[in-house]
């Protein structure tokens, strides 16, 4: 199991992104009951505390219990660690099952058995997620630049499953659905530059040569950013199914 994200966990849950409410109101319309949902991988929560708001209780498991301590605490929301190949969950115990941003770092097979045992008859799963950010054609040409030839090597395998849009990734469920949604922030340069730092081959890049990769790049995306905000647009892709 990989863990990419204890090491800034707090980072991590202050830039990463959140979802919108179009894709949990698409997802929920597949969802018949909503007594309790298993967030997967939750990180620090984001997708669990959304769910919050729907079920009556919601079980939201990660691997590093450093992200899980960044998790807001809900009356109706469990944290665990817990892998996501093997859960202790009961058998048929959830409606629904997400996971948002992860799905590429799992063994898919093993998760996805995992899903058909503790998900009830007809419950749905949702798995998504989101590829590199646009701001303008100049930003995001040295965005480019810099996530392919600067850190590009340190990426692991598995990113070019998000690149994939998760295509090559197995999906055996019935009725499945695709669909898109677009986040958008208004960043500052400041926030926008911290975001980066918290991508896993930014860290690893860190890790090997000791120093700031992002440092180089700051100089030259804050001269293009401005001094106000700009907005930040993340492209979203999902997919829904149906436990058979």
């Amino acid at each position: 199991m990989l863990d990419r994200f204890s090491g800034h966990a707090d980072n991590y849950a202050r830039y990463r992104i959140d979802y919108p409410d179009a894709l949990y109101d698409y997802v929920l319309s597949f969802v018949s009951d909503r007594k309790a949902a298993w967030d997967c991988a939750t990180g620090n929560g984001q997708a669990a505390a959304a769910l919050a708001r729907y079920f009556d209780q919601v079980v939201a498991t990660d691997i590093s219990q450093p992200q899980l301590d960044q998790a807001p605490a809900l009356p109706n929301v469990q944290y665990q660690v817990s892998p996501a190949e093997k859960t202790p969950f009961a058998d048929q115990q959830f409606d629904l099952v997400t996971v948002g941003q992860a799905l590429h770092w799992f063994d898919v097979d093993a998760f996805h058995r995992e899903v058909r045992r503790v998900l009830k008859p007809g419950g749905v799963v949702a798995e998504w997620g989101y590829g590199l950010n646009t701001v303008n054609l100049e930003i995001d040409s040295l965005v480019g630049e810099f996530y392919t030839n600067v850190i590009g090597s340190y990426w692991d395998s598995m990113r070019q499953h998000i690149e994939d849009r998760y295509a090559q990734l197995p999906f055996n469920f019935a009725d499945p659905q695709l669909a898109d949604f677009t986040v958008e922030r208004y960043w500052t340069a400041e926030w926008f530059l911290n975001y980066i730092r918290t991508w896993s081959a930014v860290r690893k890049f860190i890790a090997a040569n000791g120093y700031d990769p992002v440092d180089t790049l700051a100089e030259q995306v804050s001269a293009c950013w401005g001094p106000g905000q700009r907005l930040v647009q993340f492209p979203v892709f999902l997919r829904v199914g149906r436990n058979r």
